[in-house]
């Protein structure tokens, strides 16, 4: 069972695939929407075809590359062009793939590059970012409840990073642990073998630093650090189980650039499977470059997508069994003492919510009606109250089957999502918002910023500063 988040379905290490053409094959001359595509060549600009044509180097003669002329002390010189280096944040073709089949990366980790502000001075070159191999490389490994994600990175400009690897499966390591308190064998199976392919990935790389972390199941289950030492046995990863408060700090820290600079308040949720955490985040004050920093008043609820849908049903969901999820839900939110620390911005245009879980992306997705799940298209995305409340009332008014059949949603999602929809709908009524912002983002995006900015690689380099 794969996720559909930004690391599903992930190629082997170090591969990327191209966008497929009907019969399931990458095409090397076509590109997205179907527009025609030339190769490039090695340093990035369109190749030689077999028409002349004027591009960066000036015109190409009898398929060969014009030469350029180049002064050294005092005597002319001729040179051909040759493949420059890749740039900072650029992927590195599989054998055998050619650039025009790959699709872009997405631009949630690494916006194009923006042109520099003047041009250098004389006797003063351009500055030369390292090879992409020659980054230093960080990864972040989340289990959750119901996930097993794995994200590797490298820095790029100021603040972001470049993801090279990742793997996301829907493992429901969660499984029966309401009922039962402990973890059952078939989960913690399906957890590891999800877990060796992660420790095979992160085996194939320098690592710089690793964050590795559990959260809700491996912190209540009877039988958690017994698990964790199975792992460390068998997939040779030492995990680490994190409290309520590093987890909320963490789903914040993955967001920040999601959260625009005259924002004056947020409330962030992370739905999981087996907990909530939220976070209220008062802006206005002096911005600290660090978001979490802001954080006024958090809490994390004991319920998630697994463990409420495990106790009212997740199959066959009646409105009454909806309405009773959402009061169950409320009942915790009005035991929690700080919720009101932001009441003098809920009237406010610059305040909002802001959701970094399965179930918004979930209702992104089929508010776009995507034919399949895209996360460059949901990450980021607003949406309205109206449209929030349309997504809900639909996905509520829709059996099991029709639930499945929606692409967005389909059979490892289709009985948790309604489940999620009552615990978003309890956190709407507390907080209530004219914008939803969606964020597929969250803990891994969280520990990887956490790890670069600790370890000083963007203070170092001095990259994409101004």
């Amino acid at each position: 069972m794969e996720d559909h988040d930004a690391g599903a379905g992930a190629p082997e290490v170090g591969v990327s695939r191209g966008l497929p053409t009907p019969s399931g094959q990458a095409s090397p001359s076509t590109g997205r929407y179907g527009r025609q595509v030339q190769p490039r060549s090695g340093n990035g600009q369109a190749g030689d075809t077999s028409h002349d044509h004027k591009g960066q180097n000036g015109p190409h003669q009898n398929g060969k590359p014009k030469k350029r002329r180049k002064r050294r002390r005092g005597r002319k010189v001729f040179a051909r062009d040759e493949a420059r280096p890749l740039a900072v944040g650029a992927s590195v073709p599989a054998a055998g793939e050619t650039p025009a089949a790959r699709p872009p990366q997405p631009a949630a980790y690494v916006p194009p590059p923006s042109a520099p502000a003047t041009s250098p001075r004389p006797g003063q070159g351009a500055r030369t970012p390292p090879p992409l191999q020659e980054l230093p490389v960080f990864a972040a490994l989340d289990l959750g409840t119901n996930n097993c994600r794995l994200l590797v990175a490298v820095p790029t400009r100021h603040g972001q990073f470049r993801v090279i690897d990742a793997f996301s499966r829907i493992v429901r390591l969660g499984e029966g642990l309401t009922a039962n308190g402990r973890l059952g064998d078939a989960a913690m199976d399906r957890a590891v073998e999800a877990l060796k392919i992660c420790g095979d990935k992160l085996r194939n790389r320098k690592v710089r630093k690793a964050r590795l972390i559990a959260t809700e199941a491996c912190r209540t289950a009877a039988n958690g650090v017994e698990f964790l030492e199975r792992v460390e046995r068998e997939a040779g990863l030492k995990l680490e189980i994190i409290d309520r408060q590093t987890e909320a700090r963490l789903a914040v820290s993955g967001c920040g650039s999601l959260v625009e600079r005259d924002t004056q308040g947020v409330v962030l949720f992370d739905i999981g499977g087996g907990s909530s955490e939220i976070a209220l985040i008062d802006l206005t004050g002096q911005r600290s470059p660090r978001l979490a920093n802001h954080i006024v008043s958090w809490t994390s609820l004991p319920v998630g997508v697994v463990s409420l849908a495990e106790r009212f049903g997740g199959r066959t969901v009646t409105r009454d069994i909806f309405g009773a999820m959402v009061e169950d839900v409320a009942m915790r939110l009005r035991a929690f003492d700080g919720r009101d620390r932001l009441s003098h911005l809920l009237s406010s245009p610059k305040f909002h919510l802001l959701g970094t879980s399965g179930t918004v992306t979930t209702l992104a997705g089929v508010h776009l009606d995507l034919e399949r799940y895209d996360r460059r298209r949901v990450d980021g995305l607003w949406m309205d109250r109206d449209s929030v409340d349309r997504m809900v009332e639909k996905l509520v008014g829709w059996d099991f089957q029709q639930r499945v059949a929606n692409p967005c949603i389909g059979a490892d999602r289709a009985d948790l999502v309604l489940a999620g929809c009552a615990i978003l709908e309890a956190i709407r009524a507390v907080w209530p918002s004219e914008r939803l912002r969606v964020a597929d983002r969250g803990l891994r995006e969280g520990i990887l910023s956490e790890l670069m900015a600790d370890d000083g690689v963007w203070r170092n380099s001095g990259r994409g500063r101004a």
